[in-house]
Formats: structure tokens, sequence, C-alpha cells
């Protein structure tokens, strides 16, 4: 019976592939992506500004405000930068189907979506300035709309040659200028149209009638059914091989965003933070240990299995699931595709965010109002999002046993399959594991599982290892990561390598969203562990400039920044590939 249904799922694959891939969805997913650095640095202002009522310590009036301003001025304009990431990052979408000779400039665009963002979202004020209460989290739904609007524009008037034609001799910026006078008149008229109709129509503004419009859905989100639903998909769509926060994350990252600043707000004045869809239920919640809220099953695997096998695997996916990087008890076990694991998968998940929900609405835990690292171990990403509450540890306990008493039944099952399967000899899994193979890019999992189980250290000839590496050709690596933090770890342990064994490699860090323009720089492209998920995006780019690219997962790269000499091998192994 659960074959059968998990076949039936696995037919809408295709479509639901087809909508992971939408230009506008990636634009909205690589927008945020681009803003994380703001996103991230701004919680550590909120950490520092409100941790400390927890312990009965309050700062002065004077000192919060002061600790404030730099969240205000970073994550209280999110929505006016979001404006402008998304619309580089859709028109950089739109490029890869234009003509090389007739390219949309993404300068421009940016430009035009956040003026044209300011006409939907502020208001004037008589005393001098705007009114600002929309161009932080609040204004992210009228920031899409303002970058969907400039592109699509943009793309109209470049196909059509719809611009100013300067004479040959005029030089190429200055030509270029007069080629995006048109379509960025047409992009203020047309967004200033919208915002005159709305408020003709509703009396506010674009932004506000935005929010007003979809406040109901919202509302409806953050029941138990509207949790159940969204946080089910990612695990569903990520079982049947399918990179579900390709699909739900665009579809709710206004809505998480905005809650995280709503429960600030609330938690700041004194009152109840009490918004369930946050990116912290998202990440340390319904993903807890990575998707399909796996924290507990590898440790479940080596503790409580009895198949060598299954022990195996047990211990070299624990170190990567503590740190939110699943992919070798899933594809390893296997639990996706995997009939006996499909209930705990989507079960588990959902679980965990009704417990949370219970926990904020009638036991009267904080939920999340910071942002932290997706990598943050799930425990202390629950404790420290939640404000270090006594609630909070006591949740993180009860989602650990309430995950082990879910997978249990279903891992003995497993179990004695496996130990079955060991005894006699045969490999009935081994369709199973085909089966994932097809449908996953499951190599830097068997990297790691094969790493982990391997006791010996390969020993090689230093001298010779050194030779080959200050013979070869000379190389550039760029690394990207979320915000240019995480891919400056590398970054430096190959510019160190480097120099101590003569190597010519040199490496540079950046950020995925802003690396366009950059990369035709450089030889080899690799993606750290939370941009991996774009590689078949970033490909046809590096494809087109006839570069190398490589992607790699959690524990893989925390090795490669920590072991110079390994990372050296990394890239020139990518080269020999």
């Amino acid at each position: 019976m659960m074959e059968a249904l998990i076949a039936q799922i696995e037919k809408a694959k295709p479509l639901f592939e087809k909508i992971s891939r939408n230009i506008y969805l990636r634009a909205i997913r690589d927008g945020f992506i681009s803003a994380m650095p703001v996103i991230l640095f701004s919680s550590i202002f909120l950490l520092i500004a409100y941790v400390p009522n927890v312990f009965g310590f309050t700062w002065s009036k004077s000192i919060e405000d002061a600790l404030m301003k730099p969240y205000q001025y970073t994550m209280g304009i999110v929505a006016l930068l979001v404006a402008g990431t998304t619309a580089k990052s859709l028109t950089d979408s739109y490029n890869r189907r234009l003509e090389n000779t007739k390219q949309i400039n993404f300068i421009s665009t940016m430009l035009a979506s956040i003026c044209g963002f300011l006409f939907l979202a502020s208001d004037s004020i008589k005393e001098g300035g705007f009114a600002s209460e929309f161009l932080g989290t609040k204004g992210l739904l009228t920031a899409f709309l303002s970058a969907f609007v400039t592109v699509i524009i943009y793309n109209i008037c470049v196909k059509k040659n719809v611009t100013i034609k300067m004479p040959e001799e005029v030089p190429p910026n200055i030509s270029q200028v007069f080629k995006d006078i048109i379509p960025f008149a047409l992009v203020i008229l047309v967004l200033y149209g919208f915002d005159l109709l709305s408020r003709a129509a509703l009396g506010s503004n674009v932004a506000h009638a935005i929010i007003k419009f979809f406040a109901p859905l919202f509302t409806a989100a953050d029941g138990y059914v509207g949790i159940s639903i969204i946080f089910g998909a990612f695990a569903l769509f990520w079982f049947v091989g399918i990179h579900g926060p390709s699909i739900v994350e665009p579809a709710i990252a206004a809505i998480t965003y905005a809650n995280i600043e709503t429960n600030y707000q609330l938690l700041s004045s004194g009152a109840h933070a009490d918004k369930i869809i946050t990116s912290g239920t998202q990440m340390f919640i319904a993903t807890m240990g990575g998707t399909g809220a796996t924290l507990v099953v590898p440790f479940m695997f080596m503790w409580l299995a009895k198949s060598k096998r299954n022990k195996a695997i047990g211990r070299a996916s624990v170190v990567p699931t503590f740190f939110g990087v699943n992919e070798p008890i899933l594809f390893g076990a296997p639990l996706v595709l995997n009939p006996v694991f499909f209930i705990p998968f989507i079960l588990a998940p959902i679980a965990n965010v009704w417990i949370f929900k219970i926990f904020v609405d009638l036991v009267g835990m904080h939920s999340f109002s910071v942002n932290l690292p997706w990598t943050t171990p799930a425990p202390l990403g629950i404790v420290m999002g939640t404000g270090l509450g006594v609630w909070s540890f006591i949740l993180a306990i009860t989602l650990v046993i309430v995950d082990i008493i879910i997978y249990y039944p279903f891992l003995r099952v497993y179990d004695r399959q496996i130990v079955e399967e060991e005894i006699s000899g045969l490999n009935q899994s081994e369709n199973l594991q085909d089966k994932v193979k097809e449908n996953f890019d499951t190599s830097k999992a068997d990297s790691i599982i094969s790493s982990s189980n391997n006791n010996e250290t390969q020993e090689y000839d230093e001298e010779q290892s050194n030779n080959d590496l200050s013979n070869d050709e000379a190389k550039n690596v760029l690394v990207l990561c979320a915000g240019g933090g995480t891919s400056g770890l590398l970054a430096n342990a190959l510019n160190k390598a480097a120099k101590e064994f003569g190597a010519h490699v040199t490496a540079a860090a950046g950020s995925y969203g802003a690396h366009m323009d950059i990369m035709k720089d450089y030889d080899l492209i690799v993606l750290a562990p939370q941009v991996a998920s774009n590689y078949e995006d970033i490909k046809q780019d590096v494809d087109r400039l006839g570069l190398k690219l490589a992607k790699t997962e959690g524990a893989e790269y925390i090795k490669l920044t920590r072991d110079g000499k390994g990372a050296l091998e990394f890239v020139k192994n990518q080269f020999n590939n």
C-alpha cells in the first residue's frame, strides 16, 4: 500500500520539478540569499539588546536605542534591499534566454525596482522624509511585485528594441544610459499608476493593500492545518526526490521574515511573541537535524540498530546531521524513497511544529524573534532563537523524545530487514539504493560515509604531492556562500596552503547572487553547503563561460577548511574530472 502511494506521488514529480525551477520562485529565493548577510547581521543586535532581559537585566533606553540603530538601518530596510536583489536575480534568468548582444542591464533594473518599490510602499511626511513602516519585512511582498514588474517591462523593451538609439561614435557606457531611459520611465509610470489606483480605490498605498489582502491567508497558515501543510510539504517533496525548499520557501518567505519582525516587536514591547511560521520554525523545529526532522535518527541507528551496516551509517551521519546536513542518513540508510520511513519522515516535522505551537499558544513560550544561520545545531537554535527561556530548553528535550518515539518502531522494522539480508547474504535493498541514486545526487553523502568508515589514513609521498601541486597551471578559485563569511574560511585555507606548498592557486570569497559579474575572472566556482542547492542554476552560467563548478556538503566543507592541502587536492581533482 505504501509503495503504491509513493508511486502515485512520484508521478507528479515532473510537475513539481517544473515549479521548483520557475524563474520567479528562484528570483525570490536568490533575492533572499543575497540579502542574508543583512538579515543575520541585524539579528546580532537583537540578541545583545533583548537576551539580557531573560536574566532580569534591562538596558537603559539610550543604550537600547543605540544597540537597535544598526538593526533599524539593516533589517528595517530589508524590503528595499530585496526589491533590488530580486530584480537582479530575475534579470540574470531573463538574460540567459536572450542573445549575448541584447542583454538587460541589471544595474538599471535594480535601480528601477528600488525606486518603484518606494512609490508602492512609502508615504510622504510633511515635516520631511517619508514613512518607513513598509520598508522592512512588511513590504517584502511589495518588493517582489516591484521586481517582477520591472524586469518584465525591461525584457519587453529589450526584445522589441524599444530604446533611444545613439550614433555608433557614442561610447558604449554613455549609449547604455540612453538605452535604459525608456524602460526605466515605463517602470516608474506603471508602478506609480498602481500607487494612484490603490489610493483612489482603497485609500492606502499598495504595500498596505497587499498586507490587508493576504492577512486572512497568513492567519489561516498560522493554524494547525496551515502549518501541517506547509512544513509537511518540505518533507513530502524531498522524500520523492524533489528539492522541497525550492517550491515552499519562496511561497512563505515573506511571512516567515515578517513574523520574525512581528515577534521582535511584540517581545520588545513586553507582549507575547506568538507568530509560529518563522525561519527558525522551519530550520530548527520542522527540519530539526535536516528535512524529515532526522536529528535523532543517526543516534538511533548507531545505538539501537543490530545491523552492522546500519550502525556504520549511523556513526558516519551523526556529526553532519547535528549541523543540519543530513544527506548521509537520507541517502545512506536510505530514508528517502524508502516505504518503511514514509510515515515518520512526514509525521515527525508536523508533530514538531504542532508541539511547538502548543508551547507557544498554551504554555506561553515565546516564538522565534531572531534569525540564526541554518547550520546552528537545532537544540541550540531553538534555545537562542526563542530568547533563552526555560521553556525553550524543555521544548528541545521534548522534541527529541517525541521524534525518537515516532521513528523507533519504523527503525526496528527496517533494521530487522537489513539484519535478515546480512544473515542470508542477499542484498535486497540494492534496488532501493539504485532508485535513490537515480533521483538524488548522492556522491557527497557516499564520500562522507566512505571516509568515516575508513579507519586507515591514506599515505602518500609528501614530496611528490608537493611537486604535483607546485607544477600545476595557475588557477583562480571563487568560493560562494550565502553572505561571503563561510566562503572566506575555504578561500583563506586555499590561499594559505598555496603559499605553503608553492601551488599556483588563488582563491577569493563571495556571496551567491553577487557573483554574475565576477565569475568570468575565475577558473573554478565552489559552492558552499548553504548555496549548493543552486548548482543546476549556476551551471548554465559556468558552462557558457567554460568554467568548472563544484558543490560541497557540510562535513566535507568543514574538513576542507581545516585541511589546506586537502583543499588544494580538491581543487586539482575538479580539473582532472
